[in-house]
């Protein structure tokens, strides 16, 4: 049956890697927790919770009662915005608390691509501007919209021409915010720059670039589609720098493994989607209420298990006990780590050998020589302290 699956997922199922993780072949059969087997039954330590999706672990038994419970009730109704429905109301209502007053308005989509896709749709609409800003080295998703964010030429090449009028700066270089003015529609940043290997913003530089944008009538799209959800040590990077961007985007983490995503900005600015004309956007499965109910049990889980404090227990655990003398450098958010090396052959290497060794590790998409960790924030912490001890053997030995 194992090989039988194999053969069919490489027949039927589009492959994006010509080698996916590294040549080694894992089958899953089930998850539960921090756990992943295959149909040997072997056990894989889930050590990046699918990048970040899985905070809150595998098959979490209050997610599931949420599926359950509102698939009894109804799935899908309308398109967007026909029918009041509780889940859609209730959830925000849950998640305000966790915002600044100003973002009280929340459109639900089906991923983070999805989310930037409709922060950038709203930041033109309001603005009447075309000109947007990215940062180097960043990561805001892969459909159109959204990769044309992307500063890397060879991620992108295939795919030109993108959307036209983006500019790219230098992630934490104050100078090169003079290239935003009056044309700019939008800047797109994340505090806690993930794909490049875990960057975190510099204060003075948020400091400028929020000023900068204000004077121009700018609006900052926030993208914590990785970052969000206790992941970094608190419930949002933004409150770690009392910050509240124009527009959030979020994701990953937010259904507890359901496809779900969502971009929240004040009211008065959510409204230019509903004239001149109407139906500024559409998503169909946006809001799904099975989606949604899943979301809402990872916010009870995230507060009844104090989950969000935890990733600050879990950073202390990989700083301390992540030591080997071959690492170049450690950055650690949260529950979130780059491991860098120092080249992309040894961190490779690595990661090969840890999942060989049951160990699931990944690296980052534009710093190849950093292996990243996004455990589950509920992960046990002896697997945990165990699982980096055995790492600390494999890169040692090279």
């Amino acid at each position: 049956m194992n090989m039988n699956i194999r053969s069919l997922f490489l027949e039927h199922v589009a492959q994006t890697s010509d080698s996916p993780m590294l040549g080694v072949h894992i089958d899953i059969e089930y998850a539960k927790g921090s756990w992943l087997y295959d149909y040997n039954k072997r056990a894989y330590l889930d050590l990046i919770s699918g990048i970040s999706v899985s905070s809150i672990g595998h098959c979490h038994p209050k997610v599931q009662a949420a599926i359950t419970n509102q698939t009894a009730r109804f799935a899908h109704l309308m398109v967007f915005g026909e029918f009041a429905q509780q889940p859609q109301v209730h959830y925000m209502q849950q998640l305000m608390p966790y915002l600044p007053p100003s973002l009280n308005s929340i459109y639900y989509c089906n991923s983070g691509s999805e989310a930037i896709e409709g922060a950038l749709k709203l930041a033109k609409r309001a603005t009447g501007r075309t000109q947007i800003i990215s940062f180097k080295n960043a990561y805001h998703g892969s459909t159109h919209g959204a990769l044309s964010l992307c500063s890397d030429f060879n991620f992108t090449k295939h795919s030109l021409p993108l959307m036209p009028d983006i500019h790219y700066l230098t992630f934490n270089c104050t100078a090169d915010l003079d290239h935003i003015n009056e044309k700019t529609a939008a800047v797109v940043f994340e505090y806690i720059q993930a794909e490049s290997g875990i960057n975190t913003i510099e204060l003075d530089f948020l400091n400028a670039l929020t000023a900068r944008c204000k004077h121009y009538g700018v609006l900052l799209i926030a993208d914590e589609i990785q970052s969000g959800f206790g992941r970094c040590g608190s419930f949002f990077a933004h409150q770690r720098f009392n910050h509240t961007p124009d527009i959030l985007v979020l994701a990953k983490a937010m259904g507890g493994g359901l496809p779900i995503g969502a971009f929240i900005a004040p009211k008065s600015l959510m409204h230019t989607l509903s004239f001149n004309p109407s139906l500024g956007h559409l998503t169909t499965f946006g809001g799904n209420a099975v989606c949604i109910a899943a979301a809402y049990a990872v916010l009870e889980v995230l507060q009844e298990e104090k989950l969000v404090e935890r990733a600050r227990t879990i950073e202390h655990c990989i700083k301390t006990h992540l030591s080997s003398s071959h690492i170049a450098h450690l950055r650690v958010e949260g529950a979130w780590a780059a491991v860098e090396f120092k080249t992309t052959e040894t961190c490779f290497k690595i990661i090969k050998s840890a999942l060989q060794n049951g160990l699931i590790t990944d690296w980052f998409l534009f710093n190849s020589k950093a292996l990243r960790l996004s455990p589950p924030l509920n992960i046990p912490l002896q697997d945990l302290k165990n699982a980096l001890q055995q790492l600390n053997l494999i890169i040692d030995h090279g």
